[in-house]
């Protein structure tokens, strides 16, 4: 098999009939794409091997992996058995040139330009249309600090002229857009002649989570970070340890799975998610709480729904965990008044202008949906609201999982583009359809659900 090689077409629309009854499943979900593309760089810098076991495989981790390997970097991916297998080097990117293309990947694009600095070498990165236009202004300028040579911006293409080292110091980054910015910047910390102290700018509510989970996953691979309130101090010296690590479950796909047992008045169990996760989207089962649902932790999140799906409406701020913005969207079709999302204004940056896409998407399906600067306000859907509903997902796989959802429960929807997925959980739909038919404590997804491209 080739590991760089292209995505499969765009797939034609998916049925997504109401569920029967309410589930009662365990769905054991894929490693988490934010701890795998982490660990992939920091694998990268830790000289000798590491086994990233339980690892993600999609197009955002293929993208990542892709890129190490065109740096230089040896790399061997053993999808059926959830591995990943990388030869590090402490010096940076054995490569002196390379030509990297991140895709839509936005932890690759944000991450590996700052692996690349650590080189001594000319390197060029590019992504898709889309990922052009995504903000890379807090990449470039950080580097530009670190005595780093970048042409282009404040978007991609770029090329990184590697110094061989960053500067360290102080340093700033606005988190206002993303956190993945800074925690580029923080992995490659050890690495600089002084001691890096950064401060995360801006409006950081939104960045802290990922970032302090940036900060733990370099803790347990040897580097200590301290920290105080947004600012965080790496030493210039330390150094990764190889070994075996093991990833996660996606937080964020569980909560697709959570958000089922909502909307279905059924159980669902996710294995090794749950607290005590580094994930931040975790909090979305408070979420849930507030909406009615019963959440106990059984060694993972087991998530029980009211009964018949009634669930209490509310004001919620996602700011920390906006990849739920849209999950929270479908749910409130089923509130029983308006559900109101907000301080999300930056995923109208992400995959697709995601503010956009909700509020379209969700009067499509009959609601009344009124969209603000920052967010949303869903009504629940009215009686009568089922003519067949193609649900467009802007290529993007957050669309078309959080909408899948409303399936459940609204007869005649179905999801333009259900291929979508493959960016972060290529095995979703099988996931979704086990779940949705599991009866009394059934296994859904199991061991390789998350593997292939």
């Amino acid at each position: 098999m080739a590991n760089d090689s292209p995505p499969p077409p765009d797939s034609p629309a998916l049925a997504v009939p109401p569920a029967a009854r309410p589930p009662d499943a365990v769905v054991r979900l894929p490693g988490s794409k934010s701890l795998t593309n982490r660990a992939l760089v920091l694998a990268a810098l830790a000289e000798g091997e590491t086994h990233l076991e339980g690892a993600l495989f999609s197009e955002d981790t293929w993208a990542c992996a892709s890129g190490l390997r065109r740096a230089g970097i040896a790399l061997r991916m053993e999808p059926e058995a959830e591995r990943m297998v990388v030869r590090g080097h402490a010096q940076g990117p054995p490569a002196a040139a390379a030509a990297i293309d991140v895709g839509l990947s936005g932890t690759t694009a944000r991450f590996l330009p700052f692996y690349l600095a650590l080189g001594r070498g000319v390197y060029a990165v590019d992504g898709t249309p889309r990922m052009r236009e995504r903000p890379m202004a807090e990449v470039c300028a950080a580097l530009r600090a670190q005595g780093v040579r970048v042409d282009g911006g404040p978007c991609l293409p770029l090329t990184v002229h590697g110094a061989g080292e960053l500067l360290g110091g102080e340093a700033a980054i606005d988190g206002d857009d993303t956190s993945q910015p800074a925690s580029g910047l923080l992995m490659a910390a050890p690495f600089a002649r002084r001691d890096l102290v950064l401060r995360v700018a801006g409006h950081v509510r939104a960045s802290l989570p990922y970032v302090a989970m940036t900060a733990a996953l370099m803790a347990r691979w040897g580097v200590p970070v301290a920290r105080q309130e947004a600012a965080y101090r790496v030493p210039a010296g330390a150094r990764y340890r190889a070994g075996s690590y093991r990833i996660e479950p996606d937080a964020s796909a569980a909560a697709y799975f959570w958000g089922l047992a909502a909307v279905t008045g059924g159980r669902v169990r996710t294995p090794g998610v749950g607290a005590g996760s580094l994930q931040g989207d975790v909090a979305f089962l408070d979420v849930l709480r507030a909406m009615g649902c019963s959440v106990e932790d059984d060694g993972g999140a087991v998530v029980t729904g009211p009964p018949g799906g009634r669930l209490h409406a509310l004001d919620a701020d996602l700011n920390a965990m906006s990849d739920q913005a849209l999950t929270l969207g479908v749910l409130g079709l089923f509130g029983d008044g308006p559900t109101r999302v907000r301080r999300v204004a930056h995923v109208r940056l992400q995959e697709t202008d995601r503010i956009a896409a909700a509020a379209t998407e969700l009067r499509r399906l009959g609601a009344r949906c009124e969209e603000d600067v920052d967010g949303f306000t869903i009504w629940p859907l009215p009686p009568g609201a089922e003519r067949p509903v193609t649900v467009q997902t802007y290529g993007d796989h957050r669309v078309a999982m959080s909408f899948a959802l409303a399936g459940l429960r609204r007869p005649g929807l179905a999801i333009a583009d259900p291929g979508c997925v493959r960016k972060t959980f290529p095995g979703f739909w099988e996931a979704l359809r086990g779940a949705v038919g599991a009866g009394t404590g059934a296994v859904a997804g199991g061991p390789g659900a998350g593997a292939g491209r």
